[in-house]
């Protein structure tokens, strides 16, 4: 069964809803649940129109039911009915509900007479107020109305009517103030049109004679010191370009730089911690300095260049328009330098120039020797062959990359790769398209075959199969030259099928018959051949003949004599 509430709050939800009051705003306010609120305000509606009215006939409804304590303004506009019951004015009532009491249920703040009975503390405002302004605590001020004025409420109704008035008085702004050479606030505004003369030929792919621009500005928040520029967009290397001519123009760079949520800038707003465009992080390291974006839809917090955009287009710029995005620099920096640097500030009560060059210039950080480089910027993905494509040419990164997302920047004289902490992770020499840029750190130890570690380190395995290998191998590239690697290679493969003692065994015999194919070791493994001997020249034996024998022989066939 649906709550049914008491005839007060019943008569507390129809004056609010006939007072304008939304059923979501009457919910949170009372305390009741929307569908409660909803439930009333469709039973009043009902009861209000005509075919629901009373019929002529009949009785004519009484009159509202004043509470004791109504006030002479309650008449019938606040009475009301329910289910074609009397209804019960609330003007003067008790409170409905101490939820009701806390938050009031006037919606213009009013005195808490409206709400019900004159609060105790009615008639000590003026005291109260003072002690509330001051930041004393709501049982400070009730120990002080005791003992000073005799109050005879209790503490809570001192905290209710202290948390009333708090709600109702408005907290100003806090003036922030910076000291020399620690911030300035950034900002774009709408600048003057350029209007191209007939005549002139339009830029390559402008198709109107008006163009729109926006006018930067740049303002040091402690001597109002500023700097304009107008550029026709707002991307990223506009802005840094923009900031960095700036940084020459002031001769130097403050510690903080505040800027609102520019896409340009900021890739996602977040008061407590904003992603910047990674251009942007770079530009800030580059000068030493830090970027602080405000709050979202928060344009007071960088109040100073708010201000110096209305004043830069309301003085400078309205009214005119120029020929070309140059003129109206080149009258701008003149207006900055005859008109907004000679003025005397409306806050700081000086001189603009002369406070920036005698107090905040010399706090300003020095400027590092070369400007920041642009480059251009994008993801990549690593593809299966572990290079990433730039400007149409490759360029490789660490395996462990591979398939993965990776950040390239290219300058056409350099390109460098980064992974998404930014942390450089490859550098290049920017190629001409197609070609492909491959460091031989980035490849693979399992794809890098032997022919391209080289003989050398073949050379090396080898000799940890055995001493005998190893002077074959030698032997054997010393004989077939660089066909030999690959022998090399087929002398190491067979180190995962036969034992090492065996491969260096078959060696030391092909060693000893000076036989270098790769076949030969292998049949030597498969047979286990002997080595060849070798034998050793004797000059005399019983069974061979001397010398002296076969001379006496060949003379005496030759002169058909015996010798004497």
């Amino acid at each position: 069964m649906a709550n049914v509430l008491g005839m007060a709050n019943q008569a507390a939800i129809i004056a609010l809803w006939r007072r304008g009051w939304s059923q979501r705003r009457i919910a949170r306010e009372t305390g009741f649940d929307r569908s409660t609120v909803a439930r009333y305000v469709r039973l009043e509606r009902a009861a209000r129109r005509p075919e629901a009215a009373r019929a002529p006939e009949a009785d004519p409804p009484k009159p509202a039911i004043s509470i004791t304590g109504s006030t002479a303004r309650d008449g019938p506009d606040n009475a009301t009915t329910v289910n074609s019951k009397p209804a019960i004015s609330i003007a003067g009532a008790e409170p409905v509900s101490r939820s009701v009491e806390r938050r009031s249920l006037v919606p213009d703040g009013g005195p808490a007479t409206e709400a019900g009975r004159q609060s105790l503390c009615e008639p000590l405002r003026e005291i109260i107020e003072p002690k509330l302004e001051a930041g004393l605590s709501a049982q400070r001020i009730w120990q002080d109305l005791v003992s000073e004025h005799g109050f005879e409420g209790s503490d809570q109704s001192v905290r209710r009517f202290c948390r009333r008035m708090r709600d109702r008085l408005p907290l100003p702004f806090r003036r922030m103030e910076c000291a020399p050479g620690v911030e300035a606030q950034i900002d774009f505004g709408t600048g003057a049109a350029v209007v191209i003369p007939k005549g002139e030929p339009l830029p390559l792919g402008v198709k109107t004679r008006r163009r729109k621009t926006y006018v930067f500005r740049i303002v040091l928040s402690h001597s109002r010191k500023a700097y304009s520029e107008v550029v026709y967009r707002q991307t990223t290397d506009d802005f840094i370009r923009c900031i960095e001519n700036a940084f020459r123009y002031f001769g130097g760079v403050t510690q903080t730089l505040v800027i609102d949520n520019l896409k340009a800038a900021v890739t996602k707003a977040d008061w407590f911690d904003p992603e910047l465009n990674p251009k942007i992080q770079s530009f800030y390291r580059h000068y030493g300095t830090v970027i602080l974006p405000t709050k979202p839809r928060t344009p007071r917090h960088k109040g100073k260049v708010e201000r110096g955009i209305d004043y830069v287009q309301e003085n400078a710029l309205k009214g005119r328009k120029f020929a070309s995005l140059a003129d109206q620099n080149r009258f701008l920096t003149e207006w900055e330098r005859q008109v907004a640097d000679t003025r005397i500030h409306g806050t700081t009560r000086k001189q603009v120039k002369k406070t920036f060059e005698e107090i905040e210039k010399p706090t300003l950080i020095a400027l590092p020797i070369e400007r920041f480089p642009l480059f251009a910027e994008s993801q990549r993905k690593v593809n299966r062959d572990g290079h990433i494509e730039v400007a149409r040419a490759y360029y490789s990164v660490p395996p462990e990359y591979l398939g993965r997302q990776v950040w390239a920047r290219w300058d056409g004289r350099t390109v460098r790769v980064f992974d998404q902490r930014f942390q450089q992770i490859a550098y290049h020499v920017q190629l001409d398209p197609g070609r492909f840029s491959t460091n031989d750190q980035h490849i693979p130890r399992r794809k890098r075959s032997g022919v391209e570690r080289g003989a050398t380190y073949l050379l090396g395995k080898i000799k940890l199969i055995g001493a005998d290998a190893g002077r074959w191998a030698e032997q054997m590239i010393a004989c077939r030259g660089i066909e030999g690697i690959r022998v090399l290679m087929g002398v190491l493969s067979m180190a995962n099928k036969h034992e090492s003692q065996r491969i260096n065994e078959a060696c030391r015999v092909a060693l000893t018959h000076g036989a270098y194919r790769l076949r030969t070791i292998r049949e030597l493994i498969k047979r286990q051949g002997d080595c060849q001997e070798q034998f050793a020249f004797i000059q005399e034996h019983p069974i061979i003949r001397s010398l002296s024998d076969y001379e006496e022989l060949v003379h005496t066939a030759i002169t058909k004599e015996p010798r004497s």
